[in-house]
């Protein structure tokens, strides 16, 4: 065995898993067939920090078969595929340590075997192995070349590294492209979150009051499909702008002080920590349903829901049930962690496609042109976005509009009035 798994007897069902997952990501299909041939990677060690699903797999063959050498880790304990893990392992011959629900000591003991292949390249979400390597592994820093990061979390948490002056190494910010954060965030989020909802509880969306804090683009694609769901949609939110985007959506938008006392399911979508905290859960209705779909289990304070509470059970799979003094009952989903993919299986593949080729093309980027590059955090080039969109439009059998000679002249003029 290469890296650690559950079950190395799991990987002919995770190889069935990937190969539908494949089936299903055309654009990586396409970057995997041209670097087949090209080994633009050749010769590369990348650390990938990734979420081990069938979508993660099918990026990791790909920069595989780029050249490039790959270690890879889980970066959630509860986001794992076991059955994925051991096919990387024994079917595709890619190291992968990754344990459904390893504990705190086993996830960091990961990282740090991941890291053990002295990467050029790291790959994040969340910068859990990024922070690993300028903390714990700061010897392996100055064969780095870049690195790419996934999520808004762990893109806050680097450009906040940029602003202390203590990132070692330029990052590209996959989760601002366009073509990621448009899709994978809006679109993903927004189906695979009420998927992990309804998988761990079975309940009916319809006729519920819908609570979803934040609206960013994970936000918008959540409160979007809670609507379409027959949910009734209350929005929290700290930026006027965005605040005044969800009024203008049709969303009521009020503070998590008011929302508290109104939902039946609330969603954390914001990237900060206790979102939903004490005062909340002391008004809440007796079942309410609270989970996250954040990237870190920190924004509904579960250690304050924990004191409040004389007992704590386990209603279903997924699902604890806190019994408060008074005897109202708070329904966590997920143990705080990402629901999506701790209750389901996290975003479509059709959508994770752009995201990894983002992240594929992203990595060649930065192998091509990383002495250019300075200690800082990058957007994905725009030709990369485009590039993207462009095979994502011909794999649907898309055409776009061109411009005629008589239309580019005119959008470079300033002669031409009414």
């Amino acid at each position: 065995m290469l890296g650690e798994c559950k079950d190395a007897a799991l990987s002919q069902e995770g190889k069935r898993r990937i190969e539908w997952a494949d089936a299903s990501m055309p654009v990586l299909a396409s970057i995997r067939t041209k670097w087949e041939k090209e080994k633009p990677l050749k010769g590369l060690r990348i650390s990938a920090c990734l979420h081990v699903t069938t979508e993660t797999a099918n990026l990791m063959r790909t920069l595989k078969a780029g050249g490039a050498e790959v270690a890879l880790c889980a970066s959630n304990p509860l986001s794992t595929q076991d059955a994925v893990a051991a096919a990387l392992n024994v079917v595709y011959q890619i190291p992968t340590y990754a344990i459904r629900g390893e504990n705190e000591e086993v996830y960091y003991s990961h990282i740090n075997r991941a890291l053990d292949i002295k990467p050029q390249i790291t790959m994040d979400d969340g910068a859990d192995l990024v922070n690993t390597l300028h903390t714990k592994r700061a010897e392996l820093i100055p064969g780095v070349l870049g690195g790419t990061e996934e999520t808004t979390t762990g893109v806050i948490r680097l450009k906040a590294m940029e602003k202390q002056k203590v990132l070692q190494y330029p990052i590209i910010a996959v989760n601002d492209a366009l073509t990621k954060h448009m899709f994978d965030n809006r679109y993903g989020t927004g189906q695979s979150t009420l998927d992990g909802i309804l998988r761990a509880t079975n309940f009916l969306i319809a006729g519920t009051t819908f609570v979803v804090a934040g609206y960013g683009w994970c936000g918008k694609g959540l409160a979007m499909r809670a609507r379409g769901a027959g949910a009734n949609v209350i929005v929290t939110e700290i930026d006027p702008l965005k605040g005044l985007e969800a009024v203008m959506d049709g969303f009521q938008v009020m503070d998590m002080d008011r929302a508290a006392r109104l939902g039946d399911i609330f969603v954390t979508v914001t990237g900060n920590i206790n979102v939903i905290d004490e005062r909340h859960f002391k008004v809440m209705k007796d079942g309410a349903i609270v989970c996250n779909s954040g990237h870190f289990d920190v924004e509904i304070n579960k250690t304050a829901l924990a004191k409040m509470s004389k007992d704590k059970i386990q209603a279903r799979e997924n699902v604890d049930e806190y019994i408060l003094e008074d005897g109202r009952r708070i329904r966590l989903l997920a143990e705080g962690r990402l629901v999506n993919l701790a209750a389901a299986e996290g975003h479509p593949a059709v959508v994770m496609d752009m995201s990894f080729a983002n992240q594929a093309l992203s990595v060649e980027y930065i192998f091509k042109n990383s002495e250019k590059l300075e200690k800082k955090v990058y957007p994905v080039p725009e030709a990369i976005d485009q590039e993207i969109a462009r095979l994502k439009l011909a794999s649907m059998n898309v055409k776009l509009e061109t411009l005629t000679p008589e239309q580019v002249k005119y959008l470079a003029s300033y002669d031409m009035g009414t």
